[in-house]
């Protein structure tokens, strides 16, 4: 199993976010650390088409490729690691999630042990000020574990005030290799242009995704305010 951590150097939202500092290292590189501790993965390796984030990467001795710049996704990075990496399950895990823990990789590892499971990623529930922020993807799934949509709204609508429990969205995923390739052969959906979520193309089309749950929240950095919160918590 390998993990890829697609990492670009422009963001909209924070520039320049996988080189901004967290305790002396690049948001890169902590979440490339984080990663590592895991006994349950062979190869972890940052994925990049920046120069200055090889660069950090060589730095803190981060095992780290260049992929191409026409990339739109982590996804399409993943997939071109795939091309050359040859692995029954591979982990595309956000660069800007520098709180994952072995316990995320270890219960997406557990999903994965279904041969029958394409696509595999996490959920946790959501906090107060989670549930209506649109940086944190709320997703909803069947009884089965299978995801029925995810999105930067309120999902499901309280109509009634019957207080649903509100699940947030992880930023990490698993795929097999035919998963991986079915992605790249589809055009990007209306629903993924709508939300700007990448895993929306995979559900209209009919690939399902399967759910874990995880007691264990984790932050991604999307804006300043990301940032602050998640330093803070890591200086505790």
């Amino acid at each position: 199993m390998i993990a890829v951590i697609p990492a670009r150097l422009e963001s909209q939202r924070l520039p320049r976010k996988m080189l901004r500092e967290i305790g002396g290292k690049p948001l890169a590189i902590c979440g490339y650390q984080a990663i590592k501790q895991s006994p349950l993965l062979d190869h972890v390796l940052i994925a990049t088409d920046s120069e200055e984030i090889m660069e950090a990467c060589n730095k803190f001795s981060c095992n780290a490729r260049m992929t191409s710049s026409k990339h739109r996704s982590g996804t399409e990075r993943v997939h071109e690691i795939s091309q050359t990496a040859a692995a029954d399950v591979y982990l595309n895990v956000q660069g800007d999630e520098p709180m994952i823990r072995i316990e995320h990789i270890e219960k997406l590892v557990r999903l994965m042990e279904d041969p029958n499971v394409p696509v595999g990623t996490l959920k946790t529930p959501a906090s107060a000020e989670d549930v209506a922020n649109p940086n944190a993807v709320k997703v909803v799934a069947d009884l089965s574990g299978r995801a029925l949509y995810f999105s930067r709204s309120t999902i499901p609508y309280d109509r009634d005030g019957s207080q649903p429990e509100y699940f947030k969205h992880l930023g990490i995923y698993a795929y097999r290799k035919g998963a991986l390739d079915g992605f790249m052969a589809l055009p990007e959906s209306s629903l993924e242009r709508a939300e700007r979520l990448e895993q929306l193309r995979f559900l209209e089309n009919g690939i399902p995704i399967y759910i874990a749950e995880t007691q264990y929240d984790s932050i991604g950095v999307d804006t300043e305010e990301d940032l602050i919160r998640v330093q803070k918590l890591l200086s505790r």
